[in-house]
Parts: structure tokens; sequence; C-alpha cells
């Protein structure tokens, strides 16, 4: 599937390959496969043993078991025009599905349910209350109208000027203001204008919860609708197998197209000569030209000031990520269960995701002690019933199972009785991983019965997996409307170019940001692409002196 480092070239002939990546996530691995199907060379770098960044599995919990380490379900792969251009399943990658996208229950039985079935949904949402049936169906009659452009606007480079033109088109005939204005508000007050229930409240509430957006955030209104729209069209797959398939056929692709994945390979330099991108340096000690671009698929903070150095950067850009904000932190654990399980209320128990919080009261209360940088006593869970969406994941009758929560990177109390301060050490990594549980026997009382063994992710192990996840941060910095846009990384920005020519930012610190899409990948890919200006004579006389070195 990849390349292990081989041994150096001895002659001086090496030739340089058009691109460097650096990174083998899958916006790495997607940039790599847009710029070999240009035809261009490419050689991706990974610092880690295998491909994959964040889209990987394993079975490390228990050998009959497979888990997903980080990400598990895609509904934004399944969306994106990015991936789908790639014609994965021509590699092999095959999605399934569960019998029900989501479900929300609460601890007195009730339970809301997202189904691919649309009038489903609205008959579940129907028994919280008269009417909430036809409300979800007036939420889904506006994502008919505009959700093809929304998608587009989403997973096309900064300023998406042709999908932006539509997109207000459609929205003029659909309620204009009224409609940008409800898509702007917080969750909670989104639910409450068109809900009268707690079912579609919470469906809504919890998929804007996915990214770190509390209930009062503005915006967190119109990303729960995304999610939920997108679980209500094309559901929560995974990938058959587990989501390291994913990642096996990006790789496939790639390298039938003659690009090259070299594994346990850190990056530690972007080499710049005259402003310009003209090689990476690894920690082995070997430098690598890059004939055309280097797109980095690494974290902002990472490349600005460490992979590039300072001096090659405006004081401004500098000055700006001082005040980069990361998303929460993330604590994980996968479990390995002798059976399903067993749910208070029964519908969860078909469903491949399920959010745990009993009420929206309970979400505004997670969120509010996150913003204290208090770890929460009752965390918020999204937890994934892997064997229910992908038999394939472990034996008949039991279930590859995981939960995560999020926690503050800078821990300043404990508002549970653990006295966990942070330093995630054994003990503190032990008494959260059971605050997690007792969470989930809130809903499934005799869970624990089932646990036939775990893993506990705590943040520090998340980064120490995948050094893009710092604490464990999923999106590649917060989804909030500050960092977003032209705003993302930092202001004025909002495109993969970056200060240095030739130097392409490639991973979720872009536009439109985190998630499983492809489209930070791709766009860099096409920036590169579409760069016309001139490589300069002196660009090859760099290259040709660093080839001449034998590449050491």
């Amino acid at each position: 599937m990849s390349r292990t480092p081989s041994p150096q070239p001895t002659g001086l002939e090496t030739e340089a390959p058009d691109a460097v990546v650096i990174g083998a996530g899958p916006n790495g691995l997607v940039a790599a496969n847009v710029l070999a199907d240009a035809g261009w060379s490419v050689e991706v770098l990974e610092a880690n043993g295998e491909p994959g960044g964040a889209v990987r599995s394993d079975r490390g919990v228990h050998e009959d078991y497979v888990s997903d380490v980080f990400s598990a379900f895609y509904p934004l792969a399944l969306a994106s025009p990015v991936i789908s251009r790639l014609n994965l399943h021509e590699e092999g990658l095959r999605w399934s599905h569960a019998p029900s996208v989501l479900a929300h229950p609460l601890t007195d039985g009730r339970c809301a349910v997202l189904a691919r079935d649309r009038a489903a949904t609205a008959a579940g949402l129907e028994h919280f209350a008269p009417g909430d049936g036809l409300a979800w169906d007036n939420l889904c009659d506006i994502w008919d109208g505009i959700g093809e452009d929304v998608l587009r606007a989403l997973f096309t480079p900064f300023p998406p000027v042709r999908a932006a033109v539509r997109l207000f088109a459609r929205l003029r005939t659909a309620g204009g203001l009224r409609l940008a204005r409800t898509l702007l508000l917080p969750v909670r007050r989104l639910g409450e204008e068109e809900f009268l229930g707690d079912g579609g409240r919470l469906l809504l509430a919890g998929n804007a919860l996915h990214a770190d957006l509390a209930p009062e955030a503005a915006g967190s209104g119109g990303f729960g609708w995304l999610m939920s729209m997108l679980g209500q069209t094309v559901g929560y797959p995974v990938p058959v197998g587990g989501a390291g398939a994913l990642t096996a056929a990006l790789v496939r692709r790639l390298e039938r197209r003659g690009g090259v994945v070299r594994c346990g390979e850190r990056v530690t330099e972007v080499v710049v000569r005259g402003g310009r991108a003209v090689a990476v340096r690894t920690a082995s000690g070997e430098t690598v030209p890059a004939g055309r671009a280097v797109l980095a698929d690494v974290a902002v903070p990472a490349l600005y000031g460490d992979l590039v150095a300072p001096e090659h950067l405006p004081p401004r850009l500098l000055d700006d990520l001082r005040r980069f904000q990361w998303d929460w932190a993330t604590f994980k654990i996968d479990w390995a269960l002798s059976g399903p399980v067993p749910w208070t209320a029964e519908q969860a128990a078909t469903a491949g995701t399920v959010h745990l919080a009993d009420g929206m009261d309970e979400l505004t209360r997670f969120a509010a002690q996150l913003a204290m940088h208090h770890v929460p006593d009752r965390p918020f869970l999204l937890l994934g019933q892997m064997t229910t969406a992908d038999p394939s994941r472990s034996p008949s009758g039991t279930e590859s199972a995981w939960a995560y929560t999020h926690v503050p990177h800078r821990v300043r109390g404990d508002a549970g009785d653990g006295g966990i301060t942070g330093t995630w050490d054994p003990r503190e990594q032990e008494a959260m991983a059971d605050r997690v549980e007792a969470q989930v026997e809130r809903f499934a009382p005799g869970f624990r019965d089932r646990v036939r063994a775990r893993r506990v992710l705590a943040p520090p192990t998340l980064e120490s997996l995948d050094a893009n996840l710092r604490d464990g941060a999923i999106n590649g910095g917060t989804t909030a409307v500050h960092q977003q846009l032209l705003f993302r990384p930092v202001p004025g920005t909002g495109r993969p170019e970056t200060p240095v020519e030739g130097l392409y930012l490639a991973s979720s610190g872009a536009h439109p940001g985190g998630g499983v899409h492809g489209a930070p990948g791709a766009n860099a890919a096409r920036a590169a692409l579409h760069s016309t200006r001139p490589v300069r004579r002196a660009l090859s006389r760099a290259q040709s002196a660093l080839a001449s070195r034998g590449r050491r």
C-alpha cells in the first residue's frame, strides 16, 4: 500500500518530482491524486509508519475487532464532488450504512432518530410534538432548493464566485434575508423557532456539536442543519472493513498513476530560495527537491514558523498566528463489546451514530464548562456503533464501538469529582474513561458488563499518533465564524496560496476546514496547477545543486 524508506540513492542522476506533498492524510493524498491526474510526478512524505493521518483503522483493541483509530463516519466524503471524481470504487472502496443514520436517546426512553427516509424522520419527530414532522419537512424543502449550491460553494476554492452567484440567486427565491438569518442563528434558537418538541431541536444541536460550536454560538444552527441534511440525503456511511480502506484506495489510485508514498519520513524544513519553496528536508537529513511545488498537509502553526523559517514570512502573518484558535481537545475510547449496547431507548440500537446528552440544557452546560476550561462532569458523547454500520467489523452478535468527547486544551478545573488536572497521566486517563462509561450507562444500563476490552486515547495520545491533531483537535482549527472563509486560517487568507511562492497549504487549516472531503487538498493542487508565474532560472540552479548532492 505504501513504501517504507529505501536506501538513499548514491548516484547523482536523481530527478526531482514535480511536487512534494508533506503528509499522507486524506487531504495530502487527494492533492497528490489531483496532481498525478494532471501528469505531474508526485512524492508524498509521511512522518508516521503508515499513511492515512486521521483516517486509519486497526485491531489494537482486540484481535477480532476492527477499530477506527480516529474518524469513522464520512457523510462529507460521500457528498464531496472532490472525492466522487476520484472514482475510488474502482480501487475497491465500498460503503456501508447502519439502518438509521443517528439517534439521540433521552434517559426517559424517548429517542429522536435521523433516517435516510425523510418521511420516517418526520414521523418520529411528530411523536415529540404535533407539527414537528411538518417543521422537519420545511427544513428539508430548504435543502432541496439550495443544498446542491451550498455544497458546491463549500467544496470550491475561496472565493467560490460562480457557486456564490448561484446560491445568492437561489436564496432570493427561497426567502433571501430571512433564510440567511435562519442559517446564522445559534442552534438553540433555531430549534426553538422551528420545533415545539425536543426531538428536532436535539437532532440539530447534536449535529452542530460535531464541530466546536456551542448551542448558543452564531452559525451553529446552519452547521447543525447542514450535517442533518447530509445525514438525511447521503447518510453517515463507513468504509467496509474499516476507515483504513478509504486510505488504501487513495494510495492505490495514486501509485497506479506513478505517485510515490514514503512513510517514516518526517519533514523538518521547507527549503526556501529566493522567496520560493524549492525542496524539503527530512529528519533523516535527506533533501528532496520539488520541481514545481510543495504542498503541505500539516497544521497551520506547524507550517508557519516551524517548517518555514520566520524570516521567510510577513511579520503580520506571524502576529496573526498568535491569535490562531484550535478547536476543542478530544478524549476518545474504543471498545470491544461482547454484545450490542443495551439501550433503554430501543431505537438507538439501529443507529450508527448516537448522541448522548439528556436534553438541550445538558448540551449547553457541557459547552459552558468547556468555555470555563473545566473538564465536563457529564460529557456530551458521540458514540459509534461500527458493527451496526458494517457487520465486518466484529464477530456476529458483538459490537465494535467507540465514543469521544471534548475537553479543554488547558484545564483549570474539574467539574466532576475525579480531580482531573489535564496532565493526562494514567490515573487521569482511567478516571476520565470511567466518567465516559458512566455517561453511557445512564442511557444503556449494563453497558459496562459487555466491555471485553477498551483502549483509551487521551489528548496527548491522539497528538502522538497524528501530529496535526493538537491535543486531539480534529478540525484543524475552530469552526467558529471568526476563523472561517477569508479568516481561515488567519484574516485575509482563505486560499491555499502562502506567502512563499510554490508553497501551498493543503490541510484542514485551509478553507473549507475540517472533515474528510478532500477539498483543502484539491484546492491546493488546483492552485499549484493553475499558477502561471514562471520558474526562475535561479530555481533550476538551486534544484541542480540539490540533486548533485545525491539527495543526502
